[in-house]
Order: C-alpha cells, then structure tokens, then sequence
C-alpha cells in the first residue's frame, strides 16, 4: 500500500478519529527534485588566462579540460569582473557585482552600497535555489565571498557558504592560501590540513578527495537526488605550489621567452577556431621587458617560474580528472550540467620580475631579484609563496591586452566550457556569443525548467540580471541574448554593446605609458572630467576581438553613446563612486561586531583569528602580555600571526623568552630575554614603540623599539628595523599557544604548542607603555 502525501501546509488529507482504528494516516511530502534532473557542477579555476588551457592553443598539458571541451562547447567570448570575489558573486547569484555590494575583494571594501563586501539576501545564490529544488549542495575550496571581518569564530556564518544554500563545506574562506599549509575549514569551524608537505598533502588533492566523498555520501543513500557541486580550486592563484615532478616535465620549454610563447598559442588559437579568423595579436605590453635582452640568470629564473606554474596547471588539470572519472564510474557524467570558468585572466601580482613571496605585492614591498634567484631552485615547494612575472600573465591572456584587474579583454575574457552530454547534441564545437558570468545562474534555471524564486527564508528577491544562453548550446548561429554589459574595477572601466566596446584605462593604457604605477594614482573629479574627455577608447569587437584599432577619433558620435551608456548602467548596478586602487584601503577600519576596542584577550585552543578580525599591531604601539605558568622545560609559541611569508611570533624556548618580527619573509627581527622565565606563575610582556613613520611608497611600516619585561622587569630590548605597513598575513591568522600551518620564524617548527600552563595573552593597542619601575629606579639613582 503506498504512503498518502500532502504538500507541506496545506490541509491534512487523512483521517483523525478517536482511535488508529478510525483513522488513516498522511506525511508531509519530502522535498524531492524533478525526475532526471541533472546534477549541476561548476568548476572555477582561479587566475586562468584566456592563452592557459590546452584546448585554448596553449602548450601546456589539460588533458581533462580539454576532453570536457571535446565533448561539449568551448566558448571564446565570455566575460568576467576582472577579480575574483565579484566574478564569483556573480557566478553564484546571476547579479553583477556593484548590485552584489562586491566591486572588489572583500579585504578592499569601502563604505558605499556597490562596494561594502556584503551580498544582500535579496539576491540569492543559486545554492540556494536549488536547495529548495530538492538538491543537494557541496562549496568545495576558495570561498571569498564573506566579509573578511566576519570570517573569524565569532561569525556571524549567515554569509559563510552553509549560511547561503550550501549544506556542506570544505575549503578556506579568503582569497588564496599556502597550498602546503592551508587555513582549512569544515563546515563552520577551522581545521588543520589533515596532513603535512613531508606525508604529501596537497590542497588539491584533497578538495578532490572530500567533493568525491560528498557525492558518494549522497548517491549510495538517494542515488536519484540531483546535487549541485561548486568546486572552486586554490590554482591557479599563487601561490603557485606544486611537487617538483610537475614542473620539471616543463624543462626548458619556456627559455624562448613571452613573446615566443604568445606568437606560438596565437597560431594554435587560429588554427582551432579559438579565436576569430582576421584577428591580430596585441601589441607588446609597455610594461613588459624585452626577452631578448635580459641577462641569462634573469631569463632562467622566469622561465623556471613558467615551469612551475605549467607543472601546477597540469596537477590541477590531473586531479580534476579523478572527479570527473569518479562521475564517470558512477554513472553521473552523463546527466551532470558542468561549466567550467576562470574568474577573471592572469594575474599580475607577481610583478615585473616575479616574486618569491605575494605578500610583499600587498605591503608594496619591492622585490629583491638576488632573493628570487636564490630561490629558484625552492620554487613550487612549500618554502616560498611564489607568483610569476607580468611577462607570463600578458602571454597567458593571448591574444588579448593587459590582465588581471584591468577591463582590457585580457582582464575580462576568460576560459569558459560547458560539458552535459544529456543535454547537448553539439560536441567539440566553439561558441561565439556574447556571454557574462551572471547569465551562468539563468543559464542553469532554464536548463533545469526553474523559475527564480520570488522569496528566500522570507526575503523577497530581486530580479535576475543575467540572461539565459541555453538557446545557444545546439545553435552556433543562435544571436547571443546579452546585448550590454559595464565593467568596472579600481577605477578602469569598460561598456560593451552589440559588437563594441568602450574601454577608460586607468591611469592609463599601461603604467609606463600613464607615468604611474600600481596604487599611485588619485581618481580626483578634474581627473575623472579629463578621463571622460580624453581617456575612453573604442573598440568594434565584433571585427577587432583582440582590441588593437582604437576607432574613437573616427566614431566619435558612436564613443558619445557609449559613454553615455556606461553612466547609464553605473546609476542602474550602484556603481558610483568611482575610486582607484589604493593599497591602503586594506588595512582601512571596518565594522566589526564586538565594536571600537584597545584591549583583545586571546586564549590558547581557540581558532585562529583571521587577518581582518585579528588585532591590528602595524605601525602603532602595542603591548602583548602572557600569563603563564612555567615549570621545567617548558616552551613553546604564546601568540603568532602570520606563518612564512611573514608575520610576528612571542615565544619561550630554552628557557629564555623570544619575539622575532618576519618582515615578508626576508629577514628576521629576533630578541631574547637576558635571563630565565622563572618558574611558576609570571607575566611576559613584549612592548613595541614605533621610532619612526610608515612609508607605504617604499613598502615599509613604521620601524620601531621592541622590549620585552618578566614580571615587569626590563630584560631585552633591540630596534626592529622593517614591519609590514598594510598587511600581516595573506590566510594564516592569528594563535593563542601554538603557530598554526607554516612557521613564522625559523627558529622552531609549527606549530611548536606550549607546553606550560598558559591562561591568556592580551594585546593592548591604547598606545600605554609598560612602566619598568625598577628601571627607571635605577636610572633615577645614577644620576644622583
């Protein structure tokens, strides 16, 4: 006999009498998804260039990618934010990223609607429209759409990723992370990486592992509920780690150099219809050297860094390989909608020569080529956070301008495939319509025969800005639906509109040619005037795809409209005002739910505290002070934040009391205690009184006096010549009683727990300074 159902809040439809004897029983009806509903997977790759895939015209090996392009489509005109958090607030909510509040990553937020970090509930996620659906939903990896201030234990989680549709997470919640040492969460608490570099953990591997586990968790119990899975991978970002073996199958493959490497991917991108016929390469970037002249030793260390970024995109390409086998031996492959995206094109943050450690591209700290050099036979492991040069990011975004944060198509057009063998008659062919990530939500409701949702929990939704191009996927003819799009990020700005596209560089076509750099320029109102005037571009895409005949003198009246359309679309998506970057905004006060405060408490066997959430020490006096209680052999870390890259560390070892200052990982600031921590209860104090001024041009902060006090008595001091001016750490936070992931000083090894009895350490930025009484006392009687 089958059950009777009944909606959920309608009417009973049994019988209640006095007894079970006079009654007949009805459930509430389970959720349950449309019969055949296909499973939804979208795998984003971070920092991916238009010029990095095999199935692209790439040299580089993505055997897997490409498979999934020769059983599917392979798109050439799909476009992107420039960034990764608002490309993927799109991707997630089918809005642009202003109406998202995400013009930026979320570490850059400002206090405007467009640009405060915070995705307003009235635009869901589609996590959360097909949780409704009768799906199961899986976020795997990078995050990064989270208030960077609500990121830490202390919540709130109603924007971590179970707060938005996602049942299940596993990953890291910032922008990047140490793919050896990853600041790892489960659900809604922060873990440790199950294993470590010396056993062999990887962080991809491991994503593949735990989305593979999900699934199979799902299938074995209901093999006929859909699932939705974002997947969403640390590579290709830096940085970029991977064993050595993989990189070293690139040997010498890049000593030719950029230009060789665009020359070469351009022929393969005409060849394989990648791109459309008549298109030229765009011109050599001002902002990149020559190859031919470079001295031997700089030549090596780049292309040794291609190397290792190659043998990283092939590990990656290799793992996702084992999910999709995995879909494939489970019979899911077949009925899984799978979309593949970069979320905007290759990064630049490397700078001009490449870098050993990121961290200093966000102190605006200039790189050492001598210590990259030396490095170079480390890089890929776990000693470094490495990241190419711009060479390497302008040839991965072949044939198009610029990179990564900028609005030229090298910024903004990206690898894009869709694979559904169920769904899609089509196989190995390219796509030519004009596509953005917001039209990938829509996309999927029409493909799943889904209406948007009018409400959430509750909350009544905004409309879906994105269009469906479904219609596209057995029609290579079929007129692309998304006749305009604006763009704007840190104050560079485009429009495209039906086959043109207007684009305002800012400071200017590059930096050489602007005569500033990276964070230097103000975006003043005479300077947005004179922009207005004198800055915008023109480009008909439709003829000129890879932007290289500037029409703007000659179609001026089409250039008027196209401006006048961007203010348009900018008054409509929230997107004044307009502002440049400015690498100060990262360490700008914002919101944070415990309120303005000068005294923190920490405790040890607590989470880390992230960078955002975490006390703010730079280039300001502050006290750190540990109550302890010490008996024989006891040592270990009483507070760190940071790890390898950088950061500051207060420690015992050897009986002694340490603190060591990592300035971005080149040099080590250390002071020890002159005495013994005595045994039994004691206050250990570290004081450090800024001697001079931050200068974020040089990327310095401010120099200072470090001290350190037992039980009030002065026992050491030095001067700490060099600190961080804007940020401590990219991903490893703040600890109370051990170091988490990488160690931040050579000194010992994470995560070097305390072995004493700690009770709290409080970090005091009043700006008070400890009063040494018998110091002073003594320094009173010497001059009598």
């Amino acid at each position: 006999m089958s059950l009777k159902e009944y909606k959920p809040g309608s009417p009973f439809p049994g019988v209640i009498g006095r007894t079970w004897e006079q009654s007949s029983q009805a459930w509430p009806a389970p959720l349950r998804s449309k019969p055949g509903a296909p499973n939804v997977l979208f795998i984003i790759l971070d920092d991916t260039g238009f010029g990095h895939l095999g199935c692209y015209g790439s040299p580089i090996r993505t055997p897997n990618l490409d498979r999934l392009a020769r059983g599917g489509l392979l798109y050439n005109n799909m476009h992107t934010t420039a960034l990764c958090s608002p490309t993927r607030s799109c991707v997630l909510t089918g809005r642009n990223h202003h109406s998202n509040g995400m013009a930026t990553i979320t570490e850059g937020s400002s206090g405007y609607p467009g640009y405060n970090g915070t995705i307003p509930f009235e635009n869901g996620f589609l996590s959360e429209i097909l949780l409704g659906a009768g799906y199961n939903t899986y976020a795997l990896g990078k995050w990064h759409l989270t208030p960077a201030e609500q990121t830490s234990a202390a919540g709130p989680y109603s924007r971590w990723p179970l707060g938005r549709g996602f049942e299940r997470f596993y990953g890291f919640l910032g922008g990047d992370t140490h793919q050896y040492y990853p600041d790892l969460v489960h659900d809604n608490h922060a873990i440790r990486p199950p294993a470590t570099p010396e056993e062999g953990y990887h962080l991809t591997p491991d994503l593949v592992e735990k989305a593979m586990d999900c699934i199979a968790d799902t299938k074995q119990i209901a093999p006929n509920k859909p699932f939705f899975l974002y997947f969403a991978t640390g590579a290709m970002h830096a940085p970029h780690h991977v064993p050595r073996e993989w990189a070293d199958r690139y040997a010498g493959q890049f000593d030719d150099g950029w230009d060789a490497y665009r020359q070469r991917v351009f022929q393969r991108q005409l060849e394989l219809g990648v791109i459309p016929p008549g298109t030229q390469l765009s011109r050599h970037d001002p902002d990149v050297q020559e190859w031919d002249p470079l001295p031997p030793e700089e030549k090596r260390l780049y292309a040794r860094m291609m190397e290792v970024f190659a043998g990283y995109l092939e590990h990656t390409d290799h793992h996702i390989g084992r999910l999709l086998q995995f879909l494939e031996d489970t019979g899911e492959l077949e009925n899984t909608l799978i979309m593949v995206l970069s979320d905007n094109g290759a990064s630049a943050e490397g700078g001009p020569h490449g870098s050993v450690n990121e961290l200093k591209f966000f102190n605006n700290a200039p790189e050492s080529l001598e210590q990259n050099l030396a490095a170079m036979e480390d890089l890929g492991g776990p000693k470094y956070f490495n990241h190419y040069p711009w060479g390497w990011a302008w040839a991965g975004d072949t044939p198009f301008r610029r990179w990564k944060r900028e609005v030229y198509r090298g910024g903004t057009t990206d690898p894009f495939i869709v694979h559904w063998p169920r769904g899609i008659q089509a196989r190995g062919e390219v796509r030519t319509q004009y596509a953005h990530a917001i039209d990938m939500v829509p996309t999927v409701l029409d493909c799943l025969g889904l209406e948007p949702p009018l409400e959430i929990r509750g909350v009544t939704q905004s409309p879906i800005e994105g269009v469906s191009f479904k219609h596209t996927f057995n029609d290579a003819n079929a007129e692309s639906r998304h006749h305009t799009q604006y763009f704007e990020m840190m104050g560079t700005r485009a429009l495209y509109h039906d086959g043109w596209r207007a684009v305002c560089p800012f400071p200017g076509p590059s930096f050489a040619e602007a005569g500033e750099g990276l964070g230097e320029s103000k975006l003043t109102e005479d300077r947005l005037r004179e922009l207005d005037a004198h800055g915008w571009e023109l480009y008909h895409v439709a003829e000129d795809a890879s932007e290289t005949r500037n029409v703007a003198d000659a179609q001026q009246g089409k250039l008027i409209e196209m401006i006048a359309l961007w203010y348009a679309e900018a008054g409509r998506y929230q997107v004044l005002p307009i502002g440049a970057v400015d690498l100060a905004l990262f360490s700008q006060e914002r919101p944070r739910i415990s309120g303005e405060r000068t005294r923190y408490v920490y405790r040890p066997r607590t989470s880390p505290a992230p960078e955002n959430a975490a006390v703010h020490v730079l280039n300001r006096p502050h006290t750190i002070t540990a109550h302890v209680d010490v008996h024989d052999g006891a040592e270990g870390v009483l507070l760190s934040h940071g790890g390898l890259t950088g950061g500051y560390t207060f420690f015992m070892q050897g009986g002694k009391l340490h603190y060591v200052y990592n300035f971005v990982g080149e040099q080590e600031f250390h002071i020890e205690s002159a005495v013994d921590v005595p045994q039994g209860r004691s206050t250990l104090t570290f004081e450090f009184e800024p001697t001079g001024k931050p200068d974020l041009r040089v990327g310095k902060g401010a120099p200072g006096r470090g001290r350190l006090y037992i039980n009030g008595d002065l026992v050491a001091q030095s001067d700490i010549g060099a600190t961080m001016p804007l940020v401590i750490s990219l991903g490893e936070g703040l600890t109370c009683g051990r170091d988490e992931n990488s160690s931040v000083s050579q000194r010992y090894r994470a995560p070097f727990e305390f072995t004493g009895t700690l009770y709290e350490v409080t970090v005091d930025v009043s700006g008070e300074h400890v009063r040494d009484a018998k110091a002073e006392q003594k320094a009173a009687m010497a001059k009598q």
